[in-house]
């Protein structure tokens, strides 16, 4: 109702502006958060819990979303399928169109999902450890099964699937000047084979540039989620990897030839083709804590294209690491920032945003008191008003 009173006044041309709520939200629904750890897992355990509408954890995730409300989503850690109405549909229908402890039912008409690189045999041994296992490490993009750690992107608004880039399959040699060449053994030779370097993809799950409709205007969603830039050795080649992946977008915005480079899974090359955008993902890298390469996130924020000086905050963050100065910044239980809303510098004003973390005296803390009840991510937004 909201959304359709205000592209009626945007219609008769009463509002200067239309305003929407993008999010950003790692929900940690993969397979192995359902089972206890060190459990084989079959990939299959999300979609049984969604068809139930039952799970208290993914309860508690749509309430959040509820009671957030974003127009536009993206949602990290969502297993991939490739049926929508196993996954994506089925959380709709479900969880979130079903009203969660007194929240208000909400719904998203249109979506968005795409195969990703997590759990995808690379044929080669990656990780190291002589053996080309298909999965976990030796995976394009870590994962037990094709489509672990997915992601998915719900709209209030249409989203034009036509043209949608993606470039899950865009191949890290291809970068100019990649990190992936420094990735050395403790004998100085090239961890990854020369065959693997002519496969290994950049993406460890995907890079998405997704137009949607709002009001007549398009609305580019640029979605990732890089890879944490741990559980690696001296080697670091996770690190290198969140570097380069990072850097994609850096080089994907800009306005001179860097993103020549680039191609997209249909095989169309060049960089940024639109006006609106938001950055939306766990990028897995702060500018000031975590163990990631701190360039490509100043890069990023600091581009000219990008308005990243707004950074939403929360009162909770703050309590829960009273003695951080940055702890109003977080957006992850384990203290650091690093989830981003980042919208294009031209084509809007920031009005409003924050962190969904609820203090301890506040009865909405029951969402996130700990891992088992939502998330070790918050939900992070922005409210944003479209400007000529």
């Amino acid at each position: 109702m909201k959304n359709l009173i205000l592209l009626f006044i945007l219609m008769i041309g009463g509002a200067s502006a239309m305003e929407i709520r993008v999010a950003t939200f790692n929900v940690s629904m993969e397979a192995e958060n359902y089972v206890p750890r060190g459990t084989h897992v079959s990939g299959e355990e999300m979609f049984a819990h969604l068809a139930t509408g039952e799970h208290p954890q993914i309860g508690n995730i749509a309430e959040i979303i509820q009671r957030v409300r974003p127009d536009i989503l993206l949602l990290n850690e969502f297993d991939y399928h490739p049926d929508a109405q196993k996954g994506i549909q089925a959380f709709v229908k479900h969880y979130l169109n079903q009203p969660q402890s007194g929240a208000e039912a909400i719904d998203y008409p249109y979506f968005y999902i795409a195969p990703v690189n997590t759990g995808v045999d690379s044929g080669h041994d990656l990780d190291g450890d002589g053996v080309a296992s298909g999965s976990g490490g030796d995976a394009f993009g870590f994962g037990l099964y094709p489509g672990q750690y997915g992601m998915a992107l719900l709209s209030r608004f249409p989203i034009l699937k036509d043209d949608v880039r993606t470039f899950q399959r865009f191949l890290w040699k291809d970068m100019p000047d990649n990190l992936m060449t420094t990735v050395m053994d403790d004998q100085g030779k090239p961890w990854f084979s020369e065959q693997a370097q002519q496969v290994l993809r950049l993406s460890s799950k995907s890079h998405w540039d997704v137009p949607i409709d709002v009001g007549g205007k398009r609305v580019h969603i640029l979605a990732s989620h890089p890879t944490p830039p741990v559980f690696d050795g001296p080697e670091n080649r996770n690190g290198k990897r969140n570097h380069d992946e990072i850097r994609f977008w850096v080089d994907y915005l800009s306005s001179d030839n860097k993103a020549a480079y680039i191609y997209d899974d249909k095989g169309t090359k060049g960089g940024f083709k639109g006006e609106r955008f938001v950055i939306l993902g766990d990028l897995n890298a702060s500018q000031t804590e975590g163990d990631a390469f701190k360039q490509p996130i100043v890069n990023l924020l600091t581009h000219p294209e990008v308005h990243g000086s707004f950074v939403p905050r929360s009162e909770g963050g703050a309590l829960h690491s009273p003695q951080n100065p940055l702890g109003a910044m977080h957006t992850a239980a384990w203290r650091m920032r690093p989830d981003y809303v980042l919208p294009s510098q031209h084509g809007w004003k920031i009005k409003e945003g924050g962190v969904f973390w609820p203090t301890q005296s506040d009865t909405l803390y029951r969402l996130i008191k700990d891992r088992n009840a939502s998330s070790d991510h918050r939900l992070v937004w922005l409210d944003l008003a479209m400007a000529e």
